[in-house]
């Protein structure tokens, strides 16, 4: 029997990555326009609609983070485990991330039903935010164990070098999403006028249908792993292995929504109006972040890959081009940021005193985009070879150690006022990157180069 070798060990690395990352940036890039056009129809509704979704985020950011992260954690352990040829390793892994995924769905159903209202009051003393917040965070909470699950099948295609399966799901998602959103939102075609509440009905079941789309690709295509369930004990060895990645991976995906509640505090005591500009500014990012994000979806199971298989020149070469990716894409955000700031607002139904906050505060934390580039990649390949220890301290520079600490002395102990806020962002990402280069080398001195074979 002849022997096939895996395309991530043996494919030129540009065009390998390039034909991992490109699907991987188109379901990330659909995500993104889905999350948009809620807030563009919720937008119409009223400021304070806006206003109550943006309040919810963290929430919802929540949810990603942990699916993310147990999917990290699964995606790293397969992909170095066949770079091994270690099969029973992969399935394990596979097998042990939907089981724990399940034990996640079961605590998001308690925060949804105790949390919701408790979380959206710490923001607001309107009580039609509150109830509207409530009303929307209350099911995209509770009801969001079909996202944990199509994120986990997503990760398990992407971990053997699958990635056009994970864009489908993304996108017959999304489709369903925004389709319904004009429906339910409004009253369309007969429905009900559910205001928020459609906005939250159309995100699960577009969910729902994303979770269904992968169940069934996962039943009638052989993505090279194998759940098995039948007999199933956890292993405390592969409980661990899982979640020294997904843990760090997940308090980097948390991380954002506890800087946007901890923004929102300081936003809240100055204006409800910049609450809803950076809202709509951290749903615009997503536009910029999420290709990256789909690039290092690409990057991680390479990298992994040749780390178990002991090809350094590979890994290097993969993290080289995805720096240099990453890079132009922050360059294109940037200039539509500073270009097109104005216009973008005014998509959200912005009034003036929005424009006045929003544009100034979007051309100013813009700025660090590109310099996020070698915090944002390191960072990934750092999950990918297991160390999701430097991974977390790259970002803890980048949104928490940072931002909320200088923007609080800013405005309350200087004339800068709004403006100290945003100019956070751009020092918090040099921060950041300076410390991903320091880590890294010395990791690559330290590990990488024992770790050859």
């Amino acid at each position: 029997m002849t022997h096939i070798e895996n395309p991530m060990g043996v494919k030129p690395v540009f065009p390998l990555l390039m034909t991992m990352s490109i699907p991987a940036m188109v379901s990330m890039l659909v995500q993104s326009l889905y999350n948009i056009v809620d807030s563009l129809f919720v937008g119409r509704l009223s400021q304070e609609a806006l206003t109550a979704v943006s309040i919810v985020f963290p929430l919802q950011n929540l949810v990603l983070a942990v699916a993310v992260g147990m999917g990290v954690g699964v995606n790293a352990s397969i992909a170095r485990s066949l770079g091994e040829k270690r099969q029973e390793d992969a399935d394990q892994a596979a097998s042990h991330g939907l089981v724990l995924t399940f034990f996640h769905m079961a605590g998001f159903v308690i925060l949804g039903t105790l949390g919701s209202s408790w979380f959206v009051g710490l923001f607001t003393d309107s009580p039609q935010i509150l109830q509207m917040g409530s009303q929307y965070s209350h099911i995209v909470i509770c009801l969001s164990g079909a996202s944990l699950v199509h994120i986990l099948i997503e990760k398990i295609f992407q971990s053997t070098g699958k990635m056009l399966a994970p864009m489908l799901f993304q996108i017959v998602g999304a489709v369903v999403n925004i389709a319904l959103d004009p429906i339910l939102i409004f009253g369309l075609l007969g429905a009900p006028s559910l205001g928020v509440k459609g906005a939250a009905i159309a995100t699960i079941i577009g969910q729902c249908f994303a979770c269904g789309l992968a169940i069934l690709f996962y039943r009638k295509k052989n993505c090279g792993v194998h759940i098995q369930l039948k007999g199933f004990r956890l292993d405390k060895r592969m409980v661990h292995k899982l979640y020294s990645v997904a843990v760090p991976s997940c308090m980097v995906m948390s991380m954002p929504s506890l800087l946007v509640g901890l923004l929102n505090g300081i936003l809240a005591g100055i204006s409800q109006i910049s609450v809803a500009v950076f809202g709509i500014y951290f749903k615009l990012q997503t536009f910029v972040y999420m290709p990256v994000n789909g690039l290092i979806q690409g990057m991680r199971p390479i990298i992994s890959y040749n780390f178990g298989a002991g090809d350094q020149e590979r890994m290097k070469r993969t993290l080289h081009f995805s720096l240099a990716t990453t890079g132009t894409i922050m360059a294109v955000g940037t200039v539509l940021f500073l270009v097109g700031a104005e216009w973008i607002l005014l998509m959200f139904g912005g009034s003036q005193q929005m424009l006045d906050i929003g544009v100034e505060a979007l051309r100013i934390i813009c700025s660090g985009f590109i310099i996020s580039t070698l915090g944002v990649i390191i960072a990934g390949a750092f999950e990918a070879l297991g160390e999701g220890g430097r991974s977390l301290t790259v970002s803890l520079l980048r949104q928490m150690v940072i931002i909320p600490p200088l923007a609080l002395v800013l405005v309350h102990f200087t004339q800068l006022g709004l403006t100290g806020v945003w100019i956070t962002f751009p020092i918090g990402e040099t921060a950041a990157s300076i410390a991903a280069v320091v880590l890294y080398r010395r990791l690559w001195k330290n590990k990488l180069k024992e770790a050859g074979r």
